[in-house]
């Protein structure tokens, strides 16, 4: 009968279909290899497709990692050092401040800078916090003379005295989806009080007399010169590019909008902020910053400055959850740990007027380490803090608003 299976059957192997051939007339060998190769196949798929997407999402930690290799193996000469730094300081964190301004409404920056009780709440941990742990950190570890460094030591500590990263928080809360508003508005007044602070709490913790400090020349330095270069570098590359950012959304929105988001020129403030980070490693191989460490004491300083990046999130994190939404529990978190060497370079050449370049350099050192550390490690943790604070907006869009 020609509707009889063994005739449909038939038909259909004669035309070269291969999916009426059923698993029962296969081969034992075959039907056995193709069960084993499947999932095979899919798992082996599943890691490639998710190594592709943590690499697509992690792009700013590869090029970092190809930067700070070709820093070491090219630097810029000693005799331009100083004109690329100026550039850099001054181009790349104003192009970092324009985007971020454009997407930034001007009520939001505004709201933001009148919360007094965050300023205080924010620069407190900032200065206080990490300050303390830093030289507490130091205290505990400085039982020897002959083990560390000194100059490392006070350079742990100026560390911990330094204020947050400007734009660095910038491109990391962004890309968490926090609340990039507080971010400005936080990191601007502290680097505005950086200068006064943080030059402040080094004397007071570089005058223990204790034997590491005795390295530290008696002499003061010129701060006014400090206060005159950090306040002219905000002006010009913070708070020019902001009012500037805002008056061209005020006047052209859409065709701003349309640049930033569809033409994804956000994006050029993830490379200005990886030109800052080339040039900090570019100066240290310059001038030799990593040559006559002992590999203990590198080793000792990447594991405490770790340890402290990891104490320094975690405190402000979990305060933060106390009474603050996700979105801004996320920009304090990155608020707290990260700190700029913008200010701590300039700060360890005047206040230590004396020291010898070599000393100054290895005081500097674990800035630069740290910078490699905080970059590293905010970056990961742009994926669960994406997802945690994605997870809260669902809950407030289901439940109400949401509670801390």
């Amino acid at each position: 009968m020609a509707g009889s299976p063994n005739d449909c059957s038939a038909t259909q192997v004669w035309t070269g279909e291969p999916d009426t051939v059923t698993s029962s007339e296969l081969p034992r060998e075959q039907e056995h290899v193709s069960s084993a190769e499947k999932p095979h196949r899919s798992w082996l798929m599943r890691v490639l497709l998710g190594i592709g997407e943590l690499a697509i999402d992690q792009w700013f930690l590869i090029v970092m990692a190809i930067l700070i290799a070709f820093a070491s193996q090219v630097q810029v000469p000693h005799a331009k050092q100083k004109l690329k730094q100026t550039v850099v300081d001054y181009l790349a964190v104003a192009v970092i401040f324009f985007i971020n301004g454009c997407t930034l409404p001007t009520k939001l920056l505004v709201e933001n800078l009148s919360k007094w009780k965050m300023h205080i709440f924010v620069q407190i941990q900032c200065y206080l916090l990490t300050s303390s742990i830093s030289f507490g950190v130091v205290s505990a570890t400085a039982t020897s003379h002959y083990f560390m460094d000194p100059s490392l030591l006070i350079g742990i500590i100026i560390l911990g005295c330094l204020p947050t990263a400007i734009a660095f928080n910038t491109i990391m809360t962004r890309k968490a989806n926090g609340n990039t508003a507080l971010t400005i508005a936080q990191s601007t007044i502290g680097n505005i009080l950086g200068p006064f602070v943080t030059t402040a709490l080094i004397k007071l913790y570089t005058s223990t007399h204790v034997w590491y400090t005795d390295m530290l020349p008696k002499t003061g330095g010129n701060f006014g010169e400090t206060y005159r270069y950090v306040f002219k570098q905000l002006g010009l590359s913070v708070f020019v590019p902001l009012v500037v950012s805002q008056i061209v959304v005020s006047i052209f929105p859409n065709f701003t909008t349309n640049v930033l988001v569809k033409w994804k020129a956000s994006k050029i403030g993830s490379f200005a902020l990886l030109v800052i980070i080339w040039d900090t490693y570019d100066g240290a191989f310059a001038f030799k910053a990593f040559d006559d460490i002992p590999s203990d004491n590198m080793v000792f300083i990447v594991f405490i400055l770790v340890a402290l990046f990891f104490v320094w999130i975690t405190i402000a994190f979990v305060i933060s959850r106390v009474w603050l939404s996700r979105e801004d529990a996320i920009a304090v978190s990155y608020l707290v740990p990260t700190k700029t060497p913008a200010m701590g370079v300039p700060l360890t050449t005047i206040m230590f007027v004396g020291l010898s370049a070599a000393a100054q350099s290895r005081m500097r050192l674990p800035m630069v380490i740290f910078q490699a550390i905080q970059t590293s490690a905010s970056s990961l943790l742009t994926i669960p803090l994406r997802k945690w604070q994605a997870q809260g907006k669902v809950e407030r869009d289901s439940d109400g608003p949401e509670c801390p």
